[in-house]
């Protein structure tokens, strides 16, 4: 059994957390570790009924002196990085350092500038590699098992892989006029982003929600998808080189997007310092301090979540098109962890890349994506930890 050091304190690191002291064979001693050490020591509360050694930290994660400080207190087997983006690299920088497995849920973004892609991290491979660790990058979701659903489509049901559309719906409701479901700093950089999607050996890049397209989803019925660029298209499409188009769709209420074109029309979501008397502030920032705490959602928040994958290729010659999702229910992930189940799809899955590392069914020394590995034991443990997949081979797209 190993310990673990989780840096974040809100909704994602909550459910990793816990997740991982059910799963006790593994984890031994878990740290939890944030700015704020009050949340941190609520996780700690949720996590005594398990037979784990569960500590709380206070630690500022964009200092990368500090993690390290940390690392050498705990001398932990993985370091989860479980907070914002913002985060990624001094955390990886302190995992060098300390010769320690590092694992997170989203690609490395700057405060100054909406984006994210992988590139800023790929460049830390021969370092790791230098190290004798692991750094597996975006083991959430999406990203994350929506690339281990195209390797496991891949390895079972194709011999090439021709158009990928990756899903992400959300048919649930928590009341307010208008929120994130999770840091809303993070949501509305990455939705008011242009559009891009990878066609031909090129990307595309078309104006913010302007594509959409509506999908019949089970346990959720039609819903409208908009085009937007998601990060595990740039891993997808390095790991399946012979894809011809690769897009991600994400589902959005007309009442949700009413409310964003507003705040963009006013310059609500500028991520730029304005000085408002006399003092910088970020508009986004302020914005993100007067809607409601994602956190405080999981209570009112009813309905479900389909996030999944659209395979179409060939095996054999024959043309296939193949669906393969996992249907999750916010009040059912609300009465297991405390938080709804977008935090829950992140979570979940953060456990299980640590899992994997940890148990060295997923290994190697450098920086790994999760279409690197055997998507089988993944797949596996989806089903085990609460995020059971469904497969088929029917269209759902409304004409």
């Amino acid at each position: 059994m190993s310990t673990v050091l989780i840096i974040g304190s809100g909704g994602v690191a909550s459910v990793g957390a816990q997740k991982c002291a059910q799963n006790n064979e593994v984890f031994k001693t878990i740290i939890v570790a944030s700015r704020t050490k009050s949340k941190c020591e609520a996780i700690v509360q949720r996590l005594k009924k398990y037979p784990v050694i569960s500590i709380a930290e206070q630690v500022d994660a964009e200092v990368k002196e500090n993690v390290v400080a940390l690392i050498k207190k705990y001398k932990p087997a993985i370091v989860m990085n479980l907070a914002l983006p913002y985060q990624n690299i001094p955390i990886m920088e302190a995992c060098i350092e300390t010769k320690t497995h590092y694992l997170d849920t989203a690609a490395a973004e700057v405060r100054e500038k909406a984006g994210f892609e992988y590139s800023t991290q790929w460049v830390y491979h021969d370092r790791f590699k230098k190290a004798g660790v692991m750094a597996l990058l975006g083991s959430g979701f999406d990203p994350g098992v929506t690339s281990v659903f195209c390797m496991y489509g891949k390895k079972h049901y194709f011999d090439t892989i021709d158009y990928i559309d990756i899903l992400d719906a959300n048919g649930g409701d928590h009341g307010y006029p208008f929120a994130t479901n999770f840091n809303p700093e993070i949501n509305i950089r990455e939705i008011t982003m242009p559009g891009r999607y990878y066609e031909q050996g090129q990307w595309k890049e078309i104006p913010a929600l302007t594509v959409k397209e509506t999908y019949q989803l089970d346990e959720i019925g039609p819903k409208d998808m908009y085009l937007m660029y998601h990060e595990e298209l740039e891993s997808i499409v390095k790991f399946i080189p012979e894809v011809k188009r690769a897009r991600f769709y994400m589902s959005f209420s007309e009442k949700y997007l009413t409310h964003l074109r507003v705040l963009v029309n006013i310059g609500m979501t500028s991520v730029k310092p304005i000085m408002y008397e006399g003092e910088p502030i970020v508009p986004l920032q302020f914005l993100k301090a007067v809607l409601p705490d994602p956190s405080s959602l999981g209570p009112r928040t009813k309905g479900k979540t389909n996030i999944g994958v659209i395979l179409q290729g060939h095996k054999n010659g024959k043309p296939v098109q193949y669906r393969v999702f996992n249907v999750s229910d916010h009040e059912k992930a609300y009465a297991e962890v405390g938080s709804q189940a977008i935090s829950y799809t992140t979570g979940v899955p953060a456990m299980i890349g640590a899992a994997l590392i940890l148990t060295k069914q997923w290994s190697g020394q450098g920086v790994f994506n999760m279409e690197q590995f055997n998507p089988d034991p993944y797949m596996e443990l989806l089903n085990k930890w609460g995020l059971p997949w469904k497969e088929t081979f029917k269209p759902v797209l409304i004409k």
